[in-house]
């Protein structure tokens, strides 16, 4: 089995679901869990092994990058997920989706010193509306979301000026509540952020007038949000700490945008390609002609040959959109609608039955259709 083949290592398809890699895993860590298998080092390690692909798999966006780099672009674009250099998303994270609490054996006390402090601000989801020939060759756009702010009267710290924040009274500093509970697993000390303080250790006895405590207000905010080249509607991008800031002074979350495009009046997108219809005179598109055509890059002169069909496609290479992970452009793809000329004048009636008659084409009667409204009328 490879080592850094998560699939392999908890058992499942790579098409397997969430709730199949959860399973799975759980079953994988009932199994070979250090207070279950005293002593062994080998079942040490794979049990830290499991417990890495797992939390690479339970996330979608380190599943993608996964699935795309491999374990070690995972590793990278994540940073260390699991714990062992001190990072976010430890074991402790781990266990308490798991058992509720601090995985013993595991370092608990860092992981209480890790809980302690002002927690991290929410993330914070918004849409921008883009226009098309934006989202094509990307640029810049300023987008205004309402955000919880650091509180201008208190600095963050919630305590009404001249007051400050005193040690929680119910964990005592620490952040964090611990409990003694029973598992399959036998007796486990787990630990979750105090309710009282919020796991920050200190409680506001005198809140500020302004954010009541909070440490934060919400107000409206202005950010430059940099549209890649070639972007697609759905897309979401990633402002890091540009979310929500933390209580009390915590760090802020991060700011996701979610990207919708204005359509365009003409012109449509199929991937790479740009696609829209120029429509032409039948005459023309029989005897050939020159228009002049509106694209994204400015005006262009487009030749349609002479006997050109309805629903002919020409292409105007590289005037499409940019590839997002490469070089080039994809093509203007110009679909060509042939117009058949109605309510004719009597001498234009007369040059085309003539055009009929020399090619042998035959045409309905010049007064077939007065007679046919005649008969109508008699039934």
């Amino acid at each position: 089995m490879a080592a850094d083949d998560y699939y392999e290592l908890l058992g499942v398809p790579r098409t397997a679901s969430e709730d199949e890699i959860k399973r799975a895993y759980l079953r994988l860590a009932r199994e070979l869990h250090p207070d279950a298998n005293p002593g062994g080092r080998e079942t040490e390690e794979r049990f830290k092994a499991v417990n890495q692909a797992y939390e690479t798999l339970r996330d979608p966006e380190r599943r993608r990058q996964y699935d795309m780099f491999g374990a070690g672009g995972a590793r990278q674009a994540t940073g260390d997920p699991f714990g062992f250099g001190g990072g976010a998303g430890g074991f402790g994270d781990l266990f308490d989706a798991f058992f509720g609490g601090a995985a013993p054996g595991f370092g608990a006390a860092a992981t209480a010193g890790d809980r302690r402090g002002p927690r991290r601000g929410e993330d914070v989801e918004a849409v921008l509306e883009v226009d098309f020939a934006r989202a094509v060759f990307g640029g810049e756009e300023e987008i205004n979301v309402r955000l919880p702010s650091t509180c201008g009267t208190c600095s963050g710290s919630g305590a009404r000026p001249g007051t400050t924040p005193v040690t929680c009274t119910s964990c005592g500093g620490s952040g964090e509540i611990r409990r003694v509970r029973q598992s399959i697993l036998g007796q486990m000390v787990t630990a979750s952020p105090c309710p009282r303080c919020g796991g920050t250790g200190e409680e506001v006895t005198s809140p500020c007038p302004d954010c009541r405590g909070d440490g934060r207000r919400t107000v409206e905010q202005s950010f430059v949000v940099d549209i890649p080249a070639g972007v697609d509607g759905g897309s979401t991008l990633r402002l890091t700490g540009r979310g929500a800031s933390g209580v009390r002074g915590g760090p802020p979350g991060d700011l996701y945008v979610h990207l919708r495009i204005r359509p365009h009046p003409r012109i449509t997108r199929d991937g790479s390609d740009l696609r829209t219809v120029v429509h032409v005179a039948m005459t023309q598109a029989a005897l050939g002609t020159q228009v002049s055509l509106e694209t994204l890059d400015g005006t262009e002169e487009l030749s349609i040959p002479a006997g050109t069909q309805s629903n002919r496609e020409l292409r105007l290479r590289g005037r499409g959109v940019p590839h997002l992970q490469g070089r080039g452009r994809g093509d203007l793809v110009v679909t060509i609608a042939v117009d058949t000329p109605t309510e004719l004048t009597k001498s234009q009636e007369e040059l085309l039955r003539a055009l009929a008659d020399q090619r042998g084409e035959a045409v309905v009667e010049a007064d077939a259709g007065l007679l046919s409204r005649i008969r109508g009328a008699f039934k």
